[in-house]
């Protein structure tokens, strides 16, 4: 028996060197250097090449290195087996301090002050009013994400496929509420799943329904927004300006229109990042579990997507 990772574009030397540590009597490999493909039964992936699974034709559990495992279901020729994703409490830190800043950013003017400190124009202004937000996606990190702003004093309210019930949250729920959910917020977070039901589903008509010269903020995947439905809610006033850590095409391309856009902030994807210890600590209690006859923990629904 052998686990296979996964892992393309890393350096995955500490990874792999602490996995075999800890499992002295189970060959860990880094693909594509496994010497025996029939003999992997476990896999640890992170936006794994497509048919890199399939080709492990004794498969039996797949773990995913972070929170979405929208790459890995990508793949046409997915073996069916249990998939595994991580859940960390730190995860979720990660990503409310990192939204936290994005709005302070923005309350405190500091994107109309940058481009200003370019003009060379000397123009104070006070603090914008923002008062509401909307949370899209109320899983582990959007009810973390509701939660802490709830506790810093804002209004907020959020949205999800389906129903949820959160404390001092203003749940909706369902494509008929969708615009119920952002009609009145001044930040809209994207913190949705992609999934077949939400790739592109911020869309023209839906940008429509934001209210006017609100604040959009994606840390989800890139394919959920309309990338040109975004520029031209962007361009027509509707939104003010818009925060993008996630991208249909990552790294970024150099002619992406996003780069040279005036009302866009970009970051590359670091909004949370999966936390090393965090990660092995649970590949290996659900690698423990496997061998034991026992369900993985956090094990995804695949017909959901999430």
């Amino acid at each position: 028996m052998s686990i296979a990772l996964i892992i393309p574009d890393r350096d995955l030397t500490q990874l792999e060197q602490r996995l075999q540590a800890s499992l002295t009597d189970t060959k860990v490999e880094i693909w594509p250097n496994i010497s025996q493909k029939d003999q992997v039964e476990f896999a640890l992936v992170w936006k794994p090449p497509l048919g890199s699974l399939s080709s492990l034709t004794n498969l039996k559990a797949i773990q995913c290195f972070g929170a979405g495992v929208d790459a890995i279901l990508l793949d046409p020729a997915l073996p069916d087996v249990p998939i595994a994703r991580i859940v960390d409490d730190k995860l979720n830190q990660t990503m409310v301090n990192y939204l936290q800043g994005v709005v302070a950013h923005y309350k405190l003017r500091l994107d109309q002050f940058s481009q200003q400190q370019q003009q060379g124009i000397w123009k104070p202004k006070s603090p914008r009013k923002l008062a509401s937000i909307c949370i899209l996606g109320l899983g582990e990190l959007g009810s973390a994400a509701a939660k802490h702003f709830v506790d810093l004093g804002y209004q907020v309210s959020g949205w999800s496929r389906t129903a949820k019930k959160l404390a001092d949250v203003t749940c909706y729920s369902g494509e008929a509420e969708l615009s119920q959910a952002v009609a009145n917020a001044d930040v809209v977070i994207c913190l949705l799943p992609l999934t077949d039901k939400t790739e592109n589903l911020l869309n023209a008509a839906v940008f429509a329904q934001f209210k006017t010269n609100s604040i959009f903020i994606n840390v989800a995947r890139g394919a959920i927004v309309d990338d040109k439905a975004l520029i031209d809610a962007l361009d027509s006033g509707k939104l003010q300006a818009a925060c993008l850590d996630v991208f249909r095409q990552e790294p970024l391309a150099n002619t992406d229109p996003f780069w040279q856009h005036p009302a866009i902030l970009i970051t590359p994807h670091i909004s949370a990042v999966t936390n090393l210890n965090s990660a092995i600590e649970q590949t290996l209690l659900n690698y423990q579990r496997y061998k034991q006859g026992l369900p993985m923990l956090n094990v995804i629904d695949r017909k959901q997507g999430y």
